[in-house]
């Protein structure tokens, strides 16, 4: 299986590091790719990172993944005049047996039109970024880890990108190489803390310009 996981400058390194981890684990083919190759930095405090290679390079995926990242540079994504990201994004769900999005992730999926008709969710302080600025796009009802809807999978914040890498990896894989990935990775969560999801805050995506439907 060989999954697509399309970066840009101030990704989420989670995001990225974490299911990419789990896949390597499944033996998966996985590949980082972006607009352009060369040096990229996480949002973390900018941790480089190289990628070698092009959207005009790459192959056909059996699923994409789409990271979140920092509000900015994904409202530089969506307003691209060119719509790069996105018309990368809407060639490979021509073919790609599941398009994935982790945490705030699901903007760009949901600004490419992939989401439109789909329950989906995302991190929590986004989820009003769905009805505000993407309308179509079916709200899950509470914060689940992560919400398949047909071939659409998206997941809530940051970390639940673990949880869902585990629910494509059964998708693609079955039960059976999940139970292994998680035995391998020995990901059984019990954090020492516990708190609540705060209420959803007001849409932190400010001054995103989407084309007229």
């Amino acid at each position: 299986m060989k999954i697509g996981i399309p970066v840009y400058d101030g990704v989420d390194m989670l995001d990225v590091a974490g299911p990419f981890e789990m896949f390597d684990w499944a033996n998966f083919d996985v590949e980082i790719v972006a607009a352009k190759p060369g040096m990229k930095r996480f949002r973390n405090r900018g941790f480089p990172f190289e990628v070698k290679t092009s959207f005009a390079e790459c192959a056909q995926y059996d699923a994409v993944w789409v990271p979140g990242g920092d509000p900015a540079a994904l409202t530089e994504i969506i307003n691209d005049p060119h719509q790069t990201y996105f018309h990368f994004l809407t060639r490979q769900a021509a073919g790609a047996k599941y398009m994935c999005s982790v945490c705030e992730g699901a903007m760009l999926l949901a600004g490419s039109g992939l989401l439109d008709g789909h329950f989906a969710t995302t991190h929590w302080a986004f989820l009003e970024c769905f009805p505000v600025h993407f309308p179509k796009v079916k709200v899950a009802d509470g914060h689940p880890r992560f919400v398949l809807d047909r071939n659409r999978l998206t997941g809530g914040g940051i970390s639940a990108g673990l949880d869902e890498a585990l629910m494509l990896i059964t998708l693609l894989g079955g039960t059976e190489l999940a139970r292994e990935v998680q035995q391998n990775t020995q990901y059984y969560p019990d954090p020492p803390v516990r708190s609540a999801i705060p209420s959803t805050p007001k849409c932190p995506l400010a001054g995103i310009k989407l084309p007229a439907n």
